[in-house]
C-alpha cells in the first residue's frame, strides 16, 4: 500500500490543488456559488473513488454530500465526516502565496483550508479509492457525509442528522479535523469543548459627543463597555459570573494524571508566540486550563474614534464580542442566560445594553477504551510507529457531539494535522508526510475493523 500511494502521489497532490483552488467561504454570501462548486467537486471526487449513491443535497445554507458504498455484509458500517468549506483568508497581505493559489515548498502544501479540512478530508477519499482499487471491493461498509457549513458552526447539518439517523446509522463515526500532539506523535483525541459567542452592545446619547463641551458631565460608551467587560472576571482569572461553573467537573486524581501525560513545553510555547508569561485560572496547568477547563474570552472591542490621531469625543456607542469553551454538563443556553443576567445586573448608569447570541455547541467526551478508538490507535502505531495518545482538546467542532448523541456511535477523532500549521490563519499548510502516511493510516485501520 505504501508503495502504491507513493507511486501516484503526484496524481493525488494535483488533484489536491484543485480542491484547494475553490474558494469555498461559507461565512462570504459573495462565494456561494464556489461553496456550491466545492459539493459538486467532492461529490465527483467520491464518484472517481467508486462510491455509490453520490447526492448533493440541498439545505437553506449549503449543501450537504452524502455518498455511500453498502456491499460488506456483516461488516461494520463506518460514516465518515468531513467538510469542504473554508475560513476567509483576511489578512490577505500576511500571506507569502495567495491562499487560493496552491504552492508546495519544503514538503508542504500552502493554501486555505490545507489542513482544515479539505486536505484531512482527501485523505479518506483516496483511502477509499485505493481500497476499491486493491481489492475491487471495501473491507466494510462506508457511508460520507461531507457538509459545507462547518466553519459558520454547521447550522443545517444537525437537523439534517435528526431527520435522517436510519440513512447514516453507523457502528462508528470517523472524522479527520483534528491534530497531533506534536509532528510524529499522533493523538486521538477523546474530548471536545463546547461553544458559546455573543455580542454585547452599549449605547448611551443618541450621538457622539465634544469631549470639552460634555466630557464629565455624560455617560461615556466605551467606560461603560469596559467596565461591564472587566465584571466577567476576577483578578485571579476564574469567572466572575454567577452559576457559570455548574456542571463543570471535578478535576480527579486520575484525569490530572491522565492530562499530564500529554507533553508540554510550556517555556518554549512562551518562545515562540512571543509571550513574557502565561496567564489563567489559578489551580491548574496550561494543559488543564485548555483542555478541561471552561473559559470566557474577550474576542474584539470597538467604539468611538479608531482612525489615526485623535478625535476629541464622548462616544455613544461600544461593541464587545464574547465566546465562551464549556465542558461537562454545562449548557450553552443555560451559560447564555447567566452571562446575560450578570451584564444586566452590572449595567452602568445612563447606558441600553442588548445582547445577542451567535454559535452554541455542546461539549463532547469520548471513551478511550472503545474498540473503535483503541483499533485507530493500533493503525497510527502499524504506519508511524508511536501509538497514538489520547488528548482532551480546546477547541469545539460542534457537530460531533450531535453525532455521537443522534447516532448512538462512537466517534473517532483521527487528525493528521499538526498545531502548527496556522489553520484559520495566514499561510495554512499540511505537510505532505502526513498526507501520505494518513491515507495509508486510514487504509490499515478500515482493514483492521
Amino acid at each position: 500500500m505504501k508503495n502504491t500511494i507513493e507511486l501516484h502521489k503526484d496524481s493525488y497532490l494535483k488533484e489536491l490543488e484543485e480542491f484547494l483552488k475553490i474558494q469555498s467561504i461559507s461565512a462570504l454570501p459573495a462565494h456561494k456559488s464556489d461553496v456550491q462548486k466545492g459539493a459538486k467537486w467532492v461529490a465527483n471526487s467520491l464518484e472517481k473513488a467508486g462510491m455509490e449513491n453520490i447526492e448533493v443535497i440541498e439545505t437553506d445554507g449549503h449543501p450537504i454530500v452524502y455518498a455511500d458504498w453498502l456491499h460488506a455484509e456483516e461488516k461494520p458500517t463506518i460514516l465518515i465526516y468531513g467538510h469542504y468549506d473554508v475560513q476567509p483568508a483576511d489578512p490577505l497581505d500576511l500571506w507569502e502565496t495567495p491562499p487560493f493559489e496552491p504552492v508546495i515548498r519544503d514538503n508542504k502544501i500552502f493554501a486555505r483550508g490545507a489542513t482544515d479540512d479539505k486536505g484531512q478530508l482527501f485523505i479518506h477519499i483516496k483511502a477509499m479509492e485505493l481500497l476499491m482499487q486493491e481489492d475491487g471491493k471495501l473491507p466494510v461498509n462506508v457511508k460520507f457525509c461531507i457538509e459545507g457549513e462547518e466553519e459558520i458552526a454547521s447550522p443545517h447539518l444537525g437537523p439534517f442528522i435528526e431527520e435522517n439517523t436510519e440513512i447514516l446509522s453507523a457502528d462508528a463515526v470517523v472524522i479527520s479535523d483534528t491534530s497531533f500532539i506534536k509532528e510524529g506523535l499522533p493523538a486521538i483525541c477523546t474530548s471536545l469543548r463546547g461553544a458559546l459567542a455573543m455580542e454585547v452592545k452599549v449605547k448611551t446619547a443618541n450621538t457622539d459627543l465634544h469631549s470639552g463641551v460634555y466630557g464629565g458631565g455624560v455617560p461615556n460608551a466605551v467606560h461603560s463597555l469596559v467596565h461591564l467587560l472587566d465584571s466577567l472576571h476576577s483578578e485571579d482569572g476564574a469567572i466572575a459570573v454567577d452559576g457559570f461553573y455548574e456542571g463543570v467537573p471535578e478535576l480527579t486524581k486520575e484525569l490530572k494524571e491522565e492530562i499530564a501525560q500529554i507533553p508540554s513545553d510550556d517555556e518554549g510555547m512562551k518562545q515562540e508566540l512571543g509571550l513574557t508569561s502565561l496567564f489563567g485560572e489559578k489551580g491548574f496547568t496550561f494543559k488543564e486550563q485548555t483542555g478541561i477547563r471552561p473559559t470566557l474570552e474577550l474576542n474584539g472591542i470597538s467604539g468611538g474614534y479608531e482612525g489615526d490621531g485623535i478625535k476629541t469625543i464622548v462616544p455613544s456607542e461600544a461593541t464587545g464580542k464574547i465566546s465562551c469553551r464549556l465542558v461537562g454538563e454545562q449548557d450553552p443556553q443555560h451559560v447564555y442566560e447567566l452571562i446575560e443576567k450578570h451584564l444586566l445586573d452590572h449595567q452602568p448608569v445612563g447606558t441600553t445594553m442588548t445582547v445577542n447570541q451567535f454559535i452554541q455547541a455542546r461539549p463532547v467526551s469520548l471513551d478511550s477504551n472503545d474498540p473503535m478508538i483503541q483499533k485507530a490507535a493500533d493503525a497510527y502505531e502499524k504506519v508511524y510507529g508511536v501509538r497514538a495518545l489520547f488528548p482532551k482538546e480546546g477547541g469545539s467542532i460542534p457537530i460531533v457531539e450531535v453525532f455521537a448523541r443522534v447516532l448512538e456511535a462512537p466517534v473517532v477523532l483521527m487528525g493528521f494535522g499538526l498545531p502548527s500549521e496556522n489553520l484559520h490563519a495566514p499561510n495554512e499548510h499540511f505537510h505532505l508526510d502526513n498526507f501520505t502516511k494518513g491515507i495509508e493510516t486510514v487504509c490499515a485501520y478500515f482493514k483492521s475493523l
